[in-house]
């Protein structure tokens, strides 16, 4: 709080010059969702820029697709082509390392916390374009607003009524300034020296106490002076907020407290800056930097890895079972199981989160980072699927009459999507919505095919028609089936294909008619997969290991701890 010791939260959060210096050239200023950890400045002044956070999948995935699928998921498991019992590590950080188990302490868990939150920034800022921060839009009449408001109202009108003393008090309006000028500072990059030398001295708060004692403080002035250095140091967009500050009323009360709202933008634009310019490093250092983090919290927590060692189990037990029993060599003609290969495990586990039921069983903790984006590509997914069934029912019960119409299939294509959206929620009456697409695709089958002398689809047709469609929110109807077995076909292609963001493969059959989207969403899917892969492969190929080959179970450091706030992220969703 200006004019205390520290002022309240809410108006701002405090840089300090330390965590994030700044620059005396203007940052990009951006519309934020997201952490306000402070980073560290740069020297450029960027152009002005407006972007909007956004969680969708493929948005992220085209931001890291290059450096993604740069990286092949064949060589994401170079040490599968080894034995299992060989050494796979080739660094410090390739590969976990072991350690006996021990007792958890509170630093422990405070440490594997910090770790993790920098472990999800940081990924957030690798995977995701359009991540940013901005300050919180508390709701009108939450108590959380009403007591920030009374809070804020009783320091300004504290402030007002001390400088309106006769004679005037100065103690906390020093402090306020001198808050003003150590954030100006954080601003400055470290050679931009003349600026900073000229804030320390007409902000000298030895001179302006001198000057208070002797009652001889010109607070206006000091106002004017530091809009005149908000205006060098703003991004362009901010231009017109500081503008409004030279226009302001004489009203002191009012130009402070308008300063202090502008120079929180100014430190949200900063942030965005910043972690605009960290998004190149991060991306060159983002496997090594994220397996690093993960270790330690591995290394300091109990059970870090028992969720990811659960799904790996299961996926192992679904390959060994689809596998056919052979004789095994030097074994006297006795039959068996051979070695899975991990490559075959690990796909399989992916594939099975095209269909995760996050009510269920968490998310492997490997992939929690990734949960937002996982989820919204299945729900996506999801309403593809659904029209997918739809439009293959429609198409195979009128055949030719529609056929080779791509404006027609386009319009049945998206009036089925509108109709399905928001499937996904509990409360949505997926048969309801069924019956009300059948309706309208009728409608519209009946316009096209009259508009090319075509007879009108016959009243009985049209009830069998609504009856498939609405069929398929059963679990064995066989249309849905087909689909999801196709489209979990087509996913499984892309893992296995090496650059298959380049040159995807065409869909299976049945699935033409969604190809573009599909597509999308499955080369999204693969690079959020393959960088995952790059990042946990030493994890998941030492619990494959020692499924395999023990009898025990897995050692700690292949159970590595998991601290609660782990726990508690992982359950939360």
């Amino acid at each position: 709080m200006p004019g205390t010791d520290e002022r309240p939260t809410s108006m701002s959060t405090t840089v300090s010059e330390d965590a994030m210096p700044g620059t005396d050239e203007r940052p990009t200023s951006m519309s934020t969702t997201g952490s306000e950890d402070a980073m560290p400045g740069t020297d450029e002044r960027p152009t002005s820029m407006s972007t909007t956070g956004s969680e969708d999948a493929s948005s992220d995935a085209e931001s890291s697709s290059d450096r993604c699928n740069s990286i092949t998921s064949a060589s994401d498991f170079d040490c599968s082509r080894q034995s299992f019992t060989s050494d796979c590590s080739s660094s410090k950080h390739s590969s976990p390392s072991s350690s006996p188990p021990k007792t958890i302490t509170l630093d422990d868990v405070m440490s594997s916390a910090r770790d993790l939150s920098n472990l999800t920034l940081a990924h957030e800022i690798i995977v995701n374009r359009d991540f940013h921060v901005e300050q919180p839009h508390l709701p009108q009449n939450s108590l959380e607003k009403q007591v920030k408001d009374i809070v804020h109202k009783a320091f300004w009108d504290g402030l007002e009524s001390e400088l309106n003393d006769d004679p005037p008090e100065y103690e906390h309006t020093i402090k306020l300034l001198e808050e003003i000028r150590e954030i100006l500072l954080s601003f400055l990059s470290p050679g931009a020296n003349r600026l900073r030398t000229q804030i320390l001295e007409v902000l000298d708060m030895d001179l302006i106490r001198q000057q208070a004692h002797k009652e001889a403080v010109d607070i206006q002035g000091l106002a004017s002076y530091i809009v005149t250095i908000m205006g060098k140091l703003c991004a362009p967009v901010r231009d017109d907020e500081v503008k409004k500050l030279r226009e302001s009323p004489d009203n002191v009360m009012s130009m402070y407290k308008e300063i202090f709202r502008v120079l929180d933008l100014m430190k949200m634009d900063m942030v965005n800056f910043t972690i605009q310019s960290l998004r190149p490093d991060l991306q060159r250092q983002s496997v090594e930097y994220e397996r690093a983090k993960f270790q330690s919290i591995v290394e300091k927590t109990p059970s870090a890895l028992d969720h990811t060692t659960e799904w790996i189990k299961s996926s192992l037990e679904e390959v060994l079972f689809s596998m056919p029993t052979v004789e095994q060599p030097n074994s006297h003609g006795k039959a068996g199981k051979a070695l899975p290969s991990p490559f075959l495990v690990f796909n399989s586990g992916f594939i099975r989160l095209l269909t995760w039921d996050y009510h269920k069983s968490p998310l492997p903790e490997t992939l929690m980072t990734d949960e937002v984006r996982l989820r919204e590509l299945q729900r996506r997914l999801q309403l593809l699927k659904a029209v997918a069934s739809v439009l293959l029912i429609v198409y195979s019960a009128i055949g030719g009459p529609i056929s080779g119409l791509p404006a027609l299939a386009e319009r049945l294509k998206r009036m089925a999507s509108v109709l399905l959206e928001g499937m996904h929620r509990p409360d949505f009456n997926l048969s309801e919505a069924l019956g009300n697409v059948s309706g309208q695709i009728c409608c519209e089958l009946n316009k096209s095919l009259t508009e090319r002398n075509y007879p009108a689809l016959p009243p009985e047709l049209q009830v069998t028609l609504k009856g498939q469609i609405t069929s398929i929110t059963q679990e064995n109807n066989p249309i849905r089936s087909l689909v999801e077995g196709r489209v979990q076909q087509y996913f499984r292609v892309l893992l296995a294909m090496p650059n298959s963001h380049v040159n995807p493969p065409p869909t299976p059959g049945g699935l033409a008619l969604i190809q573009p989207e599909l597509t999308s969403l499955a080369v999204t899917f693969v690079s959020l997969i393959n960088f995952n892969k790059q990042v946990y492969s030493p994890f998941y190929m030492m619990i494959l290991k020692t499924l395999l080959f023990s009898n025990t179970a897995p050692p700690p450091a292949a159970t590595a701890p998991q601290d609660p706030s782990i726990q508690n992220h992982v359950n939360s969703n």
